[in-house]
């Protein structure tokens, strides 16, 4: 980002903006009432839902202001569980939604057990553990193979300053032995 910085947070602001109009609101915070208004089975999301709330936290994060990732993940989880609750009639959408939850946040951060644990104790539903690590297990493998290494890794990695690794032949380094 660089010289840019300022009108690249600009531009991922003002694609926000555009987004959130798009979706009349839908997409603006983090998400939580619009997850709790599909858990609770009060009414399905809209289909673009999913894409607009997704579309919305990369350019969040693209801005280079610091913004959340694990709410928009479930967010964006529960409008897809949304989704496919109501292709799944044989099941209650409440549940669907939650694996969706799970799944769409475990294949961001590729951390099964973690997103199992925390949408469980969040829609406090332990019946749903066995579903949750199954569909957080397949999340988690096709995530991997689309992106073998953690989004949280990738982004530390880009923060800490790269450090060259010392040459094993370099003959000016300084080495210590017992007893100097």
């Amino acid at each position: 980002m660089g010289r840019n910085a300022v009108f690249i947070a600009f531009c991922c602001g003002l694609a926000v903006a555009v987004i959130g109009l798009l979706s009349g609101g839908l997409t603006f915070g983090t998400g939580y009432h619009e997850a709790r208004l599909v858990v609770e089975g009060n009414g399905p999301l809209p289909a673009s839902y999913t894409l607009l709330k997704m579309l919305a936290t990369v350019a969040s994060y693209l801005s280079g202001i610091p913004g959340g990732i694990f709410a928009p993940s479930l967010a964006a989880g529960a409008g897809f569980g949304s989704i496919m609750g109501e292709w799944m009639s044989f099941a209650p959408v409440g549940a669907i939604v939650i694996l969706g939850m799970v799944g769409y946040f475990t294949g961001v951060v590729q951390t099964p057990i973690t997103a199992s644990v925390i949408v469980m104790e969040m829609t406090d539903n332990a019946q749903l553990i066995l579903p949750l690590l199954a569909t957080a297990f397949l999340a988690y493998a096709t995530s991997r193979l689309v992106c073998p290494q953690p989004i949280y890794r990738a982004l530390a990695e880009g923060f800490l300053p790269r450090q060259a690794r010392p040459d094993p032949d370099d003959r000016n380094r300084q080495t210590f032995e017992p007893g100097d």
